[in-house]
């Protein structure tokens, strides 16, 4: 079985993998894709017949579904999680090849989803009538009233419903709830308030059979809660994924940050210049601000860059700010946003210090084009 995936983020950094829910494909975890992306290297899944990954050919179990994940995943320690069918993949990955997992995300799951019954009905109701009846009922389970949602249910109805029976069918047997307690890997456990699908008994029990796990309930939340609440989910999965993060010297991470913000050309100019008089602070700055500041979990690079363009102008620090100009540029801010940027400061810097800025920047950005950069 081979799934289709993607990956983003920095090529060096640390490697979590993501799974979506049942139904869902990768794009689910698209509203927190941005802020882990500053730290981390994310892999995101499809399902079987979901998305790009091609249709189930026989059925399977989710532990065939671990061992296909585990395929994707070179010989390297991650962390990893999931929405729903996502997270007991997680888990039953955590419990399977716990030695390569350094931490463990579990949204809106449970080590048992209910009686098989129901999802034995599922599959024999969605391979009858398609994939479209499932969708009033699921409306209901996945958001709380009001929240549209629609491009959810858009990708929903394009998923393969033979695949998607075989994974309700893998639903039905699961059953994790006896080997928890084997899950080494640090643990946040996040349940929406609402949840009827994977109410708060199930991420209590997820919470309470593994060993040190941390449960973080997020109101006014259905199923898909990272979907329906981002900012709250991604702020429980920032703060433990900081916890998560491989060890490293500070001034290596700093670094290694530096290197991703300035360049590489940049950096190896200024240590080639540093000197016994010199290194000391080179090192302070590479080990507070870019560690201790750029690498906090709070902002992501571009709204760090947009802080840095104004405070450099409010300083009139004109030589650091074509530095960060270019820096700008590899955060991922446009032209144009650099120009809001700069619009901004002449109203709240002054107009002179704006007035400087703007011919700084349009300097350094005609030296970028005739670089070719």
């Amino acid at each position: 079985m081979k799934l289709h995936h993607r990956v983003d983020g920095p090529a060096g950094a640390p490697l979590l993998v993501l799974g979506p829910s049942l139904g869902t494909t990768m794009e689910v975890w698209q509203p927190q894709l941005p802020a882990l992306t500053g730290s981390w290297r994310v892999l995101r899944y499809d399902l079987p017949g979901h998305g790009g990954s091609a249709p189930a050919a026989a059925g399977f179990t989710v532990d065939d579904l671990a061992g296909a994940v585990l395929e994707l995943v070179e010989d390297e320690r991650f962390a990893v999680g999931g929405v729903s069918l996502g997270g007991a993949i997680a888990a039953t990955i955590a419990v399977k090849a716990g030695h390569r997992v350094r931490g463990l995300v579990l949204c809106c799951s449970s080590a048992r989803f209910g009686e098989p019954g129901p999802w034995l009905e599922r599959a024999a109701l969605v391979r009858g009538k398609g994939m479209a009846a499932l969708v009033p009922a699921l409306r209901a389970r996945w958001f709380t009233p009001g929240f549209d949602g629609q491009w959810v249910f858009d990708r929903f109805v394009e998923v393969d419903m033979t695949s998607y029976a075989a994974c309700c069918e893998a639903l039905a047997a699961f059953d994790l709830t006896g080997r928890l307690g084997e899950i080494a890997a640090p643990t946040l456990v996040i349940a929406g308030s609402e949840d009827p699908a994977t109410p708060l008994d199930h991420a209590l029990t997820l919470a309470g059979d593994i060993p040190g796990a941390s449960l973080t309930v997020v109101p006014r939340a259905s199923h898909l809660a990272n979907v329906e609440r981002p900012d709250a989910v991604t702020a429980a999965l920032l703060g433990h994924l900081r916890s998560a993060e491989p060890a490293e010297d500070a001034l290596a991470a700093g670094m290694r940050t530096r290197r991703e913000v300035l360049g590489d050309a940049h950096v190896d100019r200024a240590v080639a210049a540093t000197t016994d008089f010199t290194r000391d602070f080179q090192e302070l700055i590479t080990r507070y601000a870019w560690n201790e500041i750029w690498n906090r979990p709070g902002l992501d690079r571009r709204a760090r860059s947009c802080v840095t363009l104004t405070a450099l102008v409010a300083r009139g620090q004109l030589e650091e700010l074509a530095m960060h100009v270019r820096a700008a540029l590899r955060n991922g801010l446009t032209r144009e946003e650099i120009k809001e940027v700069l619009l901004q400061t002449a109203v709240y810097c002054g107009v002179p210090a704006a007035n400087a800025a703007f011919a700084l920047a349009r300097r350094t950005l005609a030296d970028i084009d005739a670089e070719g950069l």
